[in-house]
């Protein structure tokens, strides 16, 4: 039986593993070096910013999680009930797989479950916060969509690669924080 829970669970979690890869960092591996320079009187900067001057040259990866970190607050105050529920998600995927690993030494010293059911309990609990963070990133991703959309009618980059590139790394941005802690350090 514990055969089976480790299996079930290594497929999402390789499968989280690899859209993370695809879709975020492979993503920002090639865009997110490319030099963007921006018009400051049209870029606005990321909401807890308190610096007075901005640069107007930065790499599309700064640039990519600014429109970010500014879509998500404005997402916050547009739709609460979502922004919250992703909000969840993430926190689900950062305290569920440590305490079911903490559980699962403590089953064992115990001598309740073997060494692989530790091993399966703890994969079986990071695969589902990687589907949970996976199934609640579809709402952030229409939130950067909409917020590209503002971005290019605003024309805050004269050249069109470079805003490309910034809304790639964006959602990059995105794709990557969206596993568990615990997945993301396999991976950097």
């Amino acid at each position: 039986m514990w055969r089976l829970v480790f299996l079930f669970s290594a497929i999402p979690i390789a499968a989280a593993l690899l859209l993370r890869w695809w879709f975020g960092l492979r993503v920002l591996l090639g865009d997110g070096s490319r030099p963007c320079r921006c018009d400051l009187g049209t870029w606005m900067p990321a909401p807890d910013d308190k610096a007075v001057i901005h640069r107007a040259e930065e790499s599309a990866d700064v640039f990519g999680r600014q429109l970010r970190e500014k879509t998500l607050d404005e997402w916050r105050k547009r739709e609460p009930k979502a922004a919250i529920s992703r909000e969840n998600s993430k926190r689900f995927g950062m305290a569920v797989p440590p305490l079911s690993g903490i559980v699962a030494v403590l089953a064992v010293v115990v001598a309740k479950i073997p060494v692989i059911g530790a091993i399966s309990l703890v994969l079986a609990a990071t695969a589902l916060a990687a589907v949970f963070g996976l199934l609640s990133l579809a709402p952030e991703l229409t939130a950067i969509t909409q917020a590209a959309r503002k971005l290019r009618e605003a024309k805050s980059f004269p050249r069109r690669d470079d805003e490309d590139a910034v809304i790639r790394c964006a959602v990059a941005h995105a794709w990557k924080e969206t596993l568990p802690p615990i997945l993301a350090k396999f991976q950097r």
